[in-house]
């Protein structure tokens, strides 16, 4: 069993940045890929973006891409997401997610085996 813990979220103006974590504990994450995401007011929850074992293969939503960095630091057993210029659309409860079956990480979330509780990330116009 893998308990995920997000932090890092808060509000903040458009264009500003937030950095959010995950941390594993229990059980090591760092044999599973692992992905964030998203689920905006009155919306379903969306893919943001994914990050393989290795941290070499990474994948992002279209909509942030060139904004977003995810990285994952196995040795402390965590997991980041950087977000530039942000903008109000982006205001959202961020998941922190690990994949079991697969090395890659993928975008759907019925591939996704253990999910942290959330944080909240709001921007204001």
């Amino acid at each position: 069993q893998v308990q995920l813990v997000e932090s890092g979220g808060g509000l903040v103006q458009a264009g500003g940045s937030l950095r959010l974590s995950c941390a594993a504990v229990g059980r090591t994450a760092s044999r599973y890929a692992m992905g964030w995401f998203r689920q905006p007011p009155g919306k379903e929850r969306e893919f943001v973006a994914a990050i393989s074992v290795s941290g070499f293969t990474i994948r992002y939503a279209d909509f942030v891409r060139g904004r977003f960095t995810i990285s994952r630091d196995n040795a402390k057993n965590t997991m980041a997401l950087e977000m530039d210029n942000l903008k109000p659309d982006d205001t959202a409860v961020y998941y922190c997610a690990a994949e079991t079956d697969s090395a890659v990480g993928g975008a759907l979330e019925d591939e996704y085996d253990y999910w942290g509780q959330g944080t909240q990330v709001t921007v204001s116009s």
